[in-house]
């Protein structure tokens, strides 16, 4: 049985058995669509059936997004690694503190020490980018940048976002566009903010209103944390928000494969660039989650189900609510999963399918 038939029957069974509403799966292996299945209903009230092209809210899983498009900025030269932040962004060395030391290097390995937003970050707060990277220019760090890493779950998009806008002078969504989605032709299958126009596509999320547990309250205060309800949200769908996404298991998949190599005649980066960026860069333990963690240039080592030891050449991003996205260097592979069922604590599917994927696949 091939791995389109294997992932379908998988995917049909997870939605007739009622875990699952609607679900997406893409694989790529070397530049090649293995796998593009759909199964169940995009929206619950409507019974509008999920397409290959719906978008769902994928929340961190848009990380990969976020950091593919400094490294292709540091690629063609117009931003640098180890250039400090202050230099592009004067503001952010106030209040000081070692803010001067800060790094883009930093920011992808999470080691900044800018995890949290403030206490009184509302929907509107979050959803309007002045107030954001005026909050994260005024705020103290935790450590000295690159002496401790935890996640940073919210904070690491605008961090580079606002980089990104003062190096091109251009918002981070049409920076992804023009260096990302349009080369791979995923444009209208990856987006940070989403157009109004395209939001008929975009899937409901239904499921569990429970906040995620543990220690992310103090990253971010609960009326930013994802739900579904948060994830519905029409302002928060539209908004820049570079931490989170919305995008399709192909898009997604796809993207991931054109950062392993050529994929449709594009190369995203040099196969140099591809090296450094999918080695390890900075290893250590969260300092909130209390997990090893082992960093590449903007994504965490390892799968989702398996640690860094056990998938030594895979990287990629989950997001909260169940879906996930990888890619293995050792066989060529990419994966991309979107679902609506939102669970802030579970991500069987991902882990289960994903798990069948590298599996099946493995050199």
């Amino acid at each position: 049985m091939d791995l389109q038939t294997l992932v379908q029957d998988k995917i049909d069974n997870l939605v007739s058995s009622g875990a699952d509403t609607g679900i997406q799966v893409a694989v790529y292996r070397k530049g090649e669509l293995l796998v593009d299945a759909v199964a169940g209903v995009a929206d619950l009230a409507t019974g509008r059936p999920v397409a290959k092209d719906t978008l769902f809210y994928s929340a961190s899983t848009a990380k990969a997004a976020t950091a593919t498009i400094a490294n292709v900025l540091v690629d063609r030269g117009l931003l640098a690694y180890d250039q400090p932040i202050v230099e592009l962004w004067p503001e952010f060395g106030v209040p000081g503190g070692g803010k001067e030391k800060a790094t883009l290097r930093h920011v992808l390995t999470h080691s900044v020490g800018l995890p949290a937003l403030p206490a009184w970050t509302t929907v509107e707060d979050l959803t309007d980018w002045s107030t954001m990277t005026t909050a994260l220019a005024e705020a103290e760090l935790w450590w000295e940048p690159g002496a401790k890493t935890t996640y940073h779950a919210l904070t690491f998009g605008f961090l580079i976002g606002e980089l990104i806008r003062r190096a091109t002078g251009k918002p981070i969504s049409e920076v992804l566009r023009e260096f990302v989605t349009e080369p791979l032709g995923i444009a209208d299958d990856l987006y940070f903010g989403v157009p109004a126009t395209e939001l008929p596509r975009v899937a409901k999320l239904d499921g569990s209103e429970t906040l995620p547990p543990g220690p992310f309250g103090k990253l971010m205060p609960a009326a930013v944390m994802a739900t579904a309800r948060f994830a519905n949200r029409a302002d928060v769908l539209t908004a820049d928000i570079p931490s989170a996404g919305t995008l399709t298991a192909r898009g997604i998949a796809k993207l991931y494969a054109g950062m392993l190599g050529e994929v449709d005649g594009v190369r995203l980066f040099s196969p140099a660039r591809t090296k450094e960026i999918t080695s390890p860069a900075l290893t250590g333990v969260d300092e909130l989650m209390g997990n090893p963690a082992t960093w590449t240039l903007g994504l965490p080592l390892g799968r989702l189900g398996s640690s860094a030891t056990q998938a030594r050449t895979t990287f990629g991003m989950p997001g909260t609510g169940g879906s996930a996205a990888w890619a293995d260097t050792a066989s060529g592979v990419s994966f991309g999963l979107t679902k609506n069922r939102f669970d802030p604590s579970g991500a069987e599917a991902a882990v289960a399918i994903g798990n069948l994927v590298a599996g099946t696949t493995a050199v």
